[in-house]
């Protein structure tokens, strides 16, 4: 595989269009995951969808990541599908990651992957880590969209001291 910039405009411009296919599957596990902990979850919208994948493209050093992950992972097919299991998890897992970004977020992505994962199949005709790889965008985008109300509130956990200094 060779990735060149070129190659990381294609794949953004591919992830950009998913929009379709993974703006539904984000909301039907924001759907679950919230009645599991019973809260209310916002939906995530096409453009929010594109938002983040726009975000996510303009940091060149995660860009490339994500495109080689995606390129890999929309070619990867293993025969029988079973042996390749445990490879497009890891790949599909860690993609979700790197989009999702920094701690707690990316461990969240990570998690959250493997439910979208479950709930998302790939047609018989498809590349074994094509519906990894809506589960993965799916996971890392969700991340970044508001929606869930611990996100949007600050951390209990916050030291007073550290938080005014870093305001000054």
């Amino acid at each position: 595989m060779d990735v060149t910039p070129a190659t990381v405009v294609d794949e953004y411009e591919w992830v950009r269009e998913r929009a379709d296919a993974v703006v539904p599957l984000i909301n039907a596990v924001r759907d679950d995951l919230g009645d599991l902990f019973e809260v209310d979850v916002d939906h995530v919208t096409a453009d929010q969808y594109r938002g983040v994948v726009d975000e996510t493209f303009a940091d060149g050093d995660r860009a490339v990541n994500v495109a080689a992950l995606t390129a890999i992972l929309r070619d990867l097919d293993v025969e029988g599908d079973y042996p390749g299991f445990v490879v497009d998890e890891v790949l599909g897992r860690e993609l979700a990651g790197t989009i999702a970004g920094g701690q707690p977020l990316r461990m969240l992505g990570e998690a959250t992957f493997h439910y979208a994962d479950i709930h998302t199949h790939g047609e018989d005709d498809e590349a074994a880590g094509a519906d990894d790889l809506d589960a993965a965008l799916a996971a890392g985008v969700q991340e970044h969209v508001p929606g869930w109300g611990w996100t949007e509130e600050p951390s209990p956990f916050a030291v007073a001291d550290a938080v005014e200094r870093a305001n000054r």
